[in-house]
């Protein structure tokens, strides 16, 4: 994502759920924040104001996450967006039979976000691109192309061309790095808050969930006089409580019934993921919650990995490694419980923080196994090819999250945002999901990742995505970055073409004959 102008010089893919867990606006689109802010990314910068001034969250304000580097920018947030895609291409790498499945979803969500995602801003808001950024990010992108051509061709990946992959990331961030510091040192001073010119950011009418009946959490006509303690216990199942009674009460039988759904999968997700919400005085310090999350959080790493694999394998045929961590999560969580307060965060309650995020990961990773799975069982039954499940189910299930936020971000006026993370994320998912997922295959015995194409199909998704970045290349530059409709019903129609061109190859129609 990008700042507008050129302040998007520190710019990454970070459309999708912007927001951290741990934000106020607890995992919605920064767009749509529920407390009347509006937010902003400028040089790598992620800004949030009250009232049109940048506040600060010792000054009274609600910063909602502060990125001190665009750094950040171009590892965490990248990976929280791509993520799906980037577990998906682990996955289906981890298995010979499914490495079309990972090709298709890496190419397909590319062809789909380069032209029908870009295409349809350009439709929603014409707008001017921001120069270097655009070129940046596309040539980058032609490269990873380009080398994933190269291995398709050749049939294989090396150790060296995986960490090739991998390298030619670690690049492009400090690419970006790079940039965003020249622009400062060439602008002279820090990012600049937005004008009163330019659009402010709508506000959502809903407000935030709750997890629970915390008197903070209702503002100050519901906090207490006198300061009082809360048992341990009652602390541990408020925070458990996954229902919020008085939202209860105020909403229709199709959202209760929507909310009955998904309080399961929610008292999971509380029971593993630690949440640390700097926008809180006590940081959602919850400590017999987060005592409990020291045992859950590790067990939920061990299990998910390799279909739990390691955490079934016996220590000498003895002891099962899930017993071992069980027994040192609890004597740690014993521990923090015993040289801790309910009322004080520790000081390195920030661990939790990157603990949440692991542990975020791994139901990714789940996620995306059974996924796979799923597709797998799909196209035996409809005697489909893993490279058309991949650039279809696959690759627009992935797109989904992208596609919604980033149009939702051009109709409210910010479309170099939008346009930019259509090019700038998706280099993380092909360059980090290709290269960690053979990385991920290789063992000390086998240091080479076979990789046989399906069919001609596999060649028509690297050609579409080389000729869609090839004309945006092209046009963009041509036009003076002056972005229309005309753009964008062009990008759409190339869309429409590959894919009745890709489904008449999956089903022979089209077919090239051996000389």
């Amino acid at each position: 994502m990008a700042g507008e102008g050129d302040a998007g010089t520190g710019n990454v893919a970070v459309m999708g759920s912007l927001c951290v867990p741990s934000a106020p606006c607890q995992g919605k689109l920064i767009q749509t924040m529920s407390y009347g802010a509006g937010c902003w990314l400028q040089d790598g910068v992620l800004w949030h104001r009250v009232g049109r001034q940048p506040m600060s969250p010792r000054e009274g304000g609600h910063q909602v996450f502060s990125l001190t580097s665009p750094l950040h920018g171009v590892t965490f947030l990248a990976f929280g967006n791509g993520a799906p895609d980037v577990f998906s291409a682990v996955v289906a790498f981890s298995n010979p039979r499914t490495a079309g499945l990972a090709i298709g979803a890496v190419f397909g969500a590319g062809v789909f976000v380069t032209t029908v995602l870009a295409g349809g801003i350009a439709l929603v808001k014409p707008f001017t691109a921001a120069s270097r950024p655009f070129l940046r990010d596309v040539i980058f992108y032609m490269l990873a192309v380009f080398l994933t051509f190269l291995v398709l061709y050749f049939g294989r990946i090396t150790l060296g061309e995986a960490l090739g992959y991998l390298g030619l990331y670690i690049f492009y961030v400090l690419t970006v790095v790079l940039c965003t510091w020249i622009h400062r040192w060439r602008r002279g001073d820090g990012p600049v808050p937005p004008g009163p010119w330019e659009p402010e950011m709508p506000t959502d009418a809903e407000e935030p969930e709750s997890s629970g009946t915390n008197s903070g959490d209702y503002g100050e006509e519901y906090r207490p006089l006198l300061p009082s303690r809360e048992p341990s216990l009652r602390i541990l199942t408020t925070a458990l409580s996954p229902l919020d009674l008085r939202k209860w009460r105020r909403k229709p039988w199709y959202w209760r019934l929507f909310k009955v759904l998904k309080v399961p999968v929610e008292l999971v997700l509380l029971l593993t993921v630690p949440v640390v919400d700097p926008d809180k005085d006590d940081l959602n310090w919850k400590r017999p919650l987060n005592c409990l999350h020291i045992v859950t959080s590790p067990l939920l790493c061990i299990l998910t990995l390799k279909s739990g694999t390691y955490g079934l394998y016996q220590i000498q045929g003895i002891f099962p490694v899930w017993g071992l961590v069980t027994l040192v999560g609890s004597a740690l969580a014993i521990i923090i419980f015993i040289t801790t307060t309910n009322e004080e965060p520790p000081k390195y309650h920030c661990v939790f923080a990157f603990l949440g995020f692991l542990a975020s990961a791994m139901w990714i990773n789940a996620a995306a196994t059974e996924l796979v799975n799923i597709l797998q069982t799909l196209g035996i039954i409809f005697q489909l090819s893993n490279t058309v499940l991949g650039l279809t189910l696959l690759a627009w299930g992935n797109s989904i999250g992208d596609t919604f936020s980033d149009l939702t971000m051009a109709r409210q006026g910010y479309p170099r945002m939008a346009f930019s993370a259509c090019f700038g994320g998706i280099i993380f998912n092909i360059l980090v999901g290709v290269g960690l997922g053979c990385l991920l295959q290789m063992t000390s015995s086998q240091l080479v990742v076979k990789l046989e194409p399906d069919s001609l199909l596999v060649w028509v998704l690297a050609g579409a995505l080389g000729l869609s970045l090839v004309f945006s290349f092209v046009w963009v530059p041509a036009q003076c970055f002056q972005l229309g409709k005309a753009y964008g019903i062009c990008l759409i129609l190339c869309y429409l073409a590959f894919l009745c061109v890709a489904l008449l190859t999956e089903f022979r129609v089209i077919r090239v004959s051996a000389v």
